[in-house]
This record gives C-alpha cells, sequence and structure tokens, in this order.
C-alpha cells in the first residue's frame, strides 16, 4: 500500500497555507457549522429558509460548502439560527455557532 499523503489524508504544511486552501476550509466550516445547529434545532433546510430570508436551495448551497461566508451572510444566519457567531482563525473549526446564553 502507498505510503503517499493522498492515501492516508496529510496535507502538506505549505498547502495549508494556500489561499484557495484555506477559502475552501472555510466555506466546509461554515456548511458544517450551519448543518449543525439546525440539526440540534430539529430544523429542516426549508424551516432555516424561511426564518433567513433565504430560499432553500441557497441553504442547501451553503451546506454543500458552495458558498463563501461574509460578514453579513454569518450575521444573517445567525440571527435565523438563534445564536452567536464565533469566528477563531487559531482553532480548528475556524467558525462555529452557538446556543445563545440565557
Amino acid at each position: 500500500m502507498s505510503s503517499g499523503y493522498h492515501t492516508s489524508w496529510k496535507v502538506p504544511p505549505e498547502h495549508r497555507e494556500d489561499h484557495a486552501y484555506r477559502c475552501a476550509g472555510r466555506r466546509m466550516d461554515l456548511a458544517q457549522a450551519v448543518y449543525g445547529r439546525r440539526s440540534t434545532l430539529g430544523w429542516s433546510t426549508s424551516e432555516l429558509a424561511h426564518r433567513a430570508g433565504m430560499s432553500e436551495e441557497d441553504i442547501e448551497s451553503i451546506e454543500e460548502s458552495d458558498v463563501d461566508p461574509t460578514l453579513e451572510l454569518i450575521e444573517r444566519l445567525a440571527t435565523a439560527l438563534e445564536s452567536d457567531a464565533r469566528i477563531d482563525p487559531g482553532s480548528t473549526p475556524e467558525f462555529r455557532f452557538e446556543e445563545r446564553a440565557a
């Protein structure tokens, strides 16, 4: 069996700093955060779309990592998901939604 990084999913450090790699990571973090919070709330994509004033296709695109996160989008989703948004470039994932403190 090959020991190349593709077979064991090891990414060389120089690739981790590539702009495209980091952008893809942010899209994936947003997708996971939206899906995770929506699932915790027990909502369908349709319910979240309604609450966010977006189309169901928009929510599906976000959850498929097809949308770059913007501050406006994050604020809109945080409000709709009744959550606080946490962004920490020093952690993995860099982005998450958290239940608002009571």
